[in-house]
């Protein structure tokens, strides 16, 4: 949990997303690698599913990629095991791969392999207490999600938060319209009134320009469709070289 608080010391926070095994393995491997030398503080890492209900079409394309390619949870904990970084790693997944693999088994492995949080997209907050116990013991933040819509429960899922709290920038899958500033600006005020964790804007963020305004207010940008269309044309090298524009 320690990266994650590192990640927004004394400043905003760059968040990147990939699609783990996309567009291979060794792909992933390779760039998370050359994390240290990038612009990202913190790179969230999607395990691929076959139903990614949150996600946009660029991205569960991605998904359904990897899949085909036969990555799976097993494989993409393997891939871990040979990424050395010091910048934090968070998984991004959808509940049925954590119990089809066993909850206590699937995050002794993600501590094993230096994950420091966990977002689960698919999870209401109304049935994820004993998750989000077992992610305390283990000492993996459970990072939640607040949409402008959560309102009547912003009080509930941030009391239940740690790590940082992923604000969602627009109504719908990744890779739509962000929500108007006033109104993104309006959740942010209540998520800091109610917490001391930082807040980070995701859904929505596609460039530079968006950055720029995000961080106006938040304590963090995040970029996933942008990114994951940049790690399918160009080697990780040259994608992380990409995605320092767009954090610039």
């Amino acid at each position: 949990m320690d990266k994650i608080a590192n990640a927004f010391k004394g400043k905003k926070a760059n968040i990147g997303y990939i699609v783990a095994g996309y567009p291979s393995l060794e792909y992933s491997k390779e760039f998370l690698n050359l994390l240290d030398d990038s612009v990202l503080d913190i790179i969230e890492i999607g395990i691929p599913y076959s139903d990614p209900l949150a996600d946009g079409k660029l991205i569960a394309n991605a998904a359904f990629q990897a899949c085909h390619n036969g990555v799976n949870t097993t494989k993409v904990f393997d891939m871990l095991k040979g990424v050395k970084t010091s910048k934090a790693l968070v998984f991004l997944v959808y509940y049925n791969i954590i119990l089809a693999y066993g909850e206590d088994k699937f995050l002794r492995q993600s501590l094993e392999c230096g994950i420091s949080g966990i977002l689960v997209p698919d999870m209401p907050y109304e049935e994820s207490c004993e998750f989000a116990l077992k992610c305390q013991q283990y000492g993996i933040s459970l990072i939640r999600l607040i949409a402008p819509t959560s309102t009547k429960r912003s009080k509930e899922i941030l009391s239940g938060s740690s790590g940082f709290i992923y604000a969602v920038g627009s109504l719908g899958v990744t890779g739509g319209e962000q929500s108007s500033l006033d109104r993104l600006k309006d959740m942010i005020e209540f998520i800091k009134d109610n917490t001391n964790l930082p807040v980070a804007i995701g859904f929505g963020v596609k460039n530079a320009s968006d950055v720029k305004k995000v961080k106006e207010y938040a304590d963090g940008a995040i970029i996933g469709t942008k990114i994951v269309e940049i790690t399918s044309k160009f080697d990780p090298q040259t994608a992380h070289q990409k995605i320092k524009e767009l954090f610039e």
